[in-house]
C-alpha cells in the first residue's frame, strides 16, 4: 500500500478523459449535424467531401447558366412568333395587291400597312435580352457541366441576308413592295421564302430548347446524386451518434464516481500508520 503513486486514480482519470473527449465529440455531432468536425476524424473523407461540395456548387452555377439560356431562347422564340404573324399579313396584302381589279391607289393603301410591317420586322431583328443581341449570326455558347464544357446553340439571325438563315430579303430589298402588281408578285415570293426561314428558325429554337432542358436535367440529377454522396461521407447518423451518447455519458459518470473512489484509497494507509 502506497501514498505517493495513485496508480488506480491516474489509470481512472486517464480512461475518464477519454470518455469525456467522446461524450464531446458525439454531442458536437448531434449539434452540428456534421460527423466529420475535425481533420482528424476522417482526412480523407474530408478531402472527397469538400471536392463534391465544390463540383455541386458549379453544377449549380451551371444550371442558372442553362435557365437563363432557356429564357434567352423562350425570348428569341415570342418575337419570332410575332414575327410570323406580321409575314402573315404581309403575304395577305401582296395577294390584295394582285387583285386585277384594285386600283394603283388601292394597291398604295395596301402598301402603307405592308411598309410599317417590313419596319416591324425589322425592329425586332434589333431586340435585346439583358443587352445580348437576341438575333445574332453566330451561335451562342453555354456552359453545360461542372468542368466548364459548352454546347453551341443553333444560330438564330433575323438580319442575314441569305436565303438560308436571314429573313432580311422580307424587308430589307428595296423592290419589295406592292404598289403595283409585278412588284406585288415580286414581294410574294420573298415573303414566301422568309415565311419558310422563319420556320427553320422556330425548329432550331425548339432544338435547342429541348437540348437546353435535357442538360439542366441531367445536371439536377447528378447533383442530387453527388449530394447523397456528400451526405454518406459528411452527415451525422443521428441514431449511431445517439447510442454513442448514451454510453459515454454512463462512462464519464461512471468513470466520476470511480475515480473519487480511487483518490480515497491512500487514506487507507492512514489507518496502518495510526
Amino acid at each position: 500500500m502506497i501514498i505517493n503513486t495513485n496508480l488506480a486514480a491516474a489509470n481512472g482519470a486517464r480512461l475518464l478523459e477519454e470518455s469525456q473527449r467522446n461524450l464531446t465529440q458525439a454531442l458536437t455531432r448531434l449539434t452540428s449535424g456534421t460527423r466529420i468536425i475535425s481533420p482528424e476524424d476522417d482526412a480523407a473523407g474530408l478531402a472527397m467531401s469538400i471536392k463534391f461540395g465544390a463540383q455541386i456548387n458549379r453544377n449549380t452555377a451551371a444550371m442558372t447558366n442553362i435557365a437563363n439560356a432557356i429564357s434567352f431562347s423562350q425570348t428569341q422564340d415570342g418575337f419570332i412568333q410575332k414575327v410570323q404573324l406580321g409575314l402573315d399579313r404581309m403575304s395577305e396584302l401582296s395577294m390584295l395587291a394582285q387583285d386585277v381589279t384594285k386600283t394603283n391607289t388601292d394597291r398604295s393603301n395596301y402598301s402603307v400597312e405592308f411598309t410599317q410591317l417590313q419596319n416591324y420586322i425589322s425592329d425586332i431583328g434589333q431586340k435585346q435580352f439583358n443587352g445580348v443581341t437576341l438575333f445574332d449570326s453566330s451561335g451562342m455558347a453555354v456552359t453545360i457541366d461542372s468542368d466548364a464544357n459548352t454546347f453551341t446553340m443553333n444560330e438564330i439571325d433575323m438580319n442575314s441576308s441569305t436565303t438560308a438563315t436571314g429573313l432580311a430579303q422580307a424587308y430589307t430589298n428595296s423592290t419589295t413592295s406592292i404598289t403595283n402588281t409585278t412588284s406585288a408578285g415580286s414581294a410574294l415570293s420573298n415573303i414566301q421564302t422568309a415565311i419558310q426561314n422563319l420556320a427553320n428558325m422556330r425548329a432550331r429554337i425548339g432544338a435547342n430548347i429541348q437540348r437546353l432542358n435535357v442538360t439542366r436535367g441531367q445536371l439536377s440529377l447528378l447533383n442530387e446524386n453527388l449530394t447523397a454522396t456528400n451526405s454518406r461521407i459528411l452527415d451525422t447518423n443521428v441514431a449511431e451518434e445517439t447510442t454513442r451518447m448514451a454510453r459515454y455519458n454512463i462512462l464519464v459518470q461512471s468513470g466520476s464516481a470511480m475515480l473519487a473512489q480511487a483518490n480515497i484509497m491512500p487514506q487507507m494507509a492512514l489507518r496502518l500508520i495510526n
